[in-house]
């Protein structure tokens, strides 16, 4: 059984229908238990006071940001090579959801930055790549709505999104590239030998999980919607030559 069977829109359709269910159902699960378990049940950190709570939003929706333009990126590459529909939708249906995530970790962020640096903003190394991040999205959603061939738009959007990615590697990295930003080391790392606090460190998991199958099930509804659309319009225009 070759993955590339789900390139075909029908069985994309009949896998998502049985999978959109318990991804739904497990997202509303995993944010409300982890949400609530770390606004309500965990401690007050000795530094930042409460103040330390907004990781439950901030750190999950900037992940979520950076990883949804590098899912963007791989449907690009698929279909610029491999000319499958359906990874030009997924990525064209994905950009809504990570520009979300974009702003809710840019809103948050600042939330945060206020009572610890004394300024809702900084120019820092990682908020201003992720700044620009967010332009891009919105860029790539404008060139989606501003060219009528979609074969065409797919193509300019995924050169787009090559280029774009640049910035996200740059947020996700721009802690390591430059000490001197104000922008605090990576909350997670697999490559350190402490994180933050088992009090903190566990419900966050549990937040990140409902994040990424937040974006799961937002990008399955998003895409079959877009696939939905994509056949209207066909079956239009077959109306109009007849």
């Amino acid at each position: 059984m070759s993955i590339w069977q789900y390139a075909n829109p029908k069985k994309f359709m009949v896998l998502s229908t049985g999978v959109l269910p318990w991804a739904a159902g497990l997202t509303v699960i995993l944010l409300v238990v982890g949400l609530v378990w770390g606004f309500f049940f965990t401690p007050d950190d000795y530094k930042q006071g409460s103040t330390v709570k907004i990781i439950y939003l901030h750190v999950p929706s900037a992940m979520m940001a950076i990883n949804t333009w590098v899912m963007m990126l791989a449907t690009s590459l698929i279909w610029i090579v491999r000319r499958h529909h359906v990874s030009a939708l997924a990525a064209k249906a994905a950009a809504p959801v990570g520009l979300t995530f974009t702003l809710i970790a840019l809103a948050t962020g600042a939330l945060w930055g206020q009572p610890m640096w004394g300024t809702w903003w900084a120019w820092d190394p990682r908020l201003t790549s992720f700044l620009i991040l967010t332009l891009f999205y919105f860029g790539y959603m404008a060139l989606w709505a501003a060219i009528e061939d979609p074969d065409t738009a797919a193509d300019l959007t995924s050169i787009l999104c090559l280029v774009g990615s640049v910035f996200a590697l740059l947020s996700r990295y721009a802690v390591n590239f430059w000490n001197q930003g104000l922008h605090q080391g990576a909350t997670l790392s697999l490559d350190k030998e402490e994180n933050i606090s088992d009090v903190f460190w566990v419900p966050l998991l549990v937040c990140i999980a409902g994040f990424v199958l937040l974006f799961v099930t937002m990008v399955l509804l998003r895409t079959r919607t877009e696939i939905r659309a994509r056949r209207l319009k066909a079956l239009l225009a077959r109306e109009r030559v007849a």
